[in-house]
């Protein structure tokens, strides 16, 4: 009786364990290779929003966090409210904040975060042709150095502004 148990018990073991396996699905590779797309999940962005506007220029801003351990760098950045985007620093200039394009983009030091706020570091959306109202979801998309995209969804909100003012083409 015993030996018959074990006969059966081996061969149901053997049933469950052909199961597991379909001969029609390829295996997965065991470690996929570095790549753009595995470098973006180094960045996530904590509380993204956009201040709402119906047209003309507005912002987007959150906290960048990078979990890897070498610095990343935002080159440029995209979304669907606007066709022209810059990436943003606020400086001081003639005794004012003034905002203009940051030159070479930001870094996000490894295993740190970068904060853009109002007032600060943001990313300035230059021609919104989709009017962005409290409560809309706006895809925004970062694009790093090693040209993997970072997307992630703002929230409209109202927002009287930094105070900064706008001087292209100085700096």
């Amino acid at each position: 009786m015993r030996l018959t148990l074990r006969a059966c018990g081996a061969v149901l073991l053997l049933a469950l364990a052909g199961c597991g396996a379909d001969p029609a699905t390829p295996a997965a590779p065991s470690a996929p290779a570095p790549s753009a797309a595995a470098s973006s999940a180094a960045l996530i962005v904590k509380d993204p929003w956009v201040k709402t506007a119906d047209s003309g220029m507005s912002a987007a801003y959150g906290i960048v966090v990078n979990t890897t351990g070498k610095d990343v760098v935002v080159v440029s950045v995209t979304s669907t409210a606007s066709p022209m985007m810059e990436l943003h620093e606020t400086t001081m200039l003639d005794g004012r904040m003034a905002m203009r394009p940051k030159e070479g983009g930001f870094v996000i030091p490894a295993r740190s975060s970068h904060e853009f706020k109002p007032g600060g570091d943001h990313f300035m959306l230059m021609d919104v042709t989709t009017p962005v109202r409290p409560g809309d979801q706006v895809t925004v998309t970062l694009t790093l150095k090693d040209g993997a995209t970072v997307p992630f969804t703002a929230l409209g909100k109202d927002f009287a502004g930094g105070n900064e003012s706008y001087q292209p083409g100085r700096g």
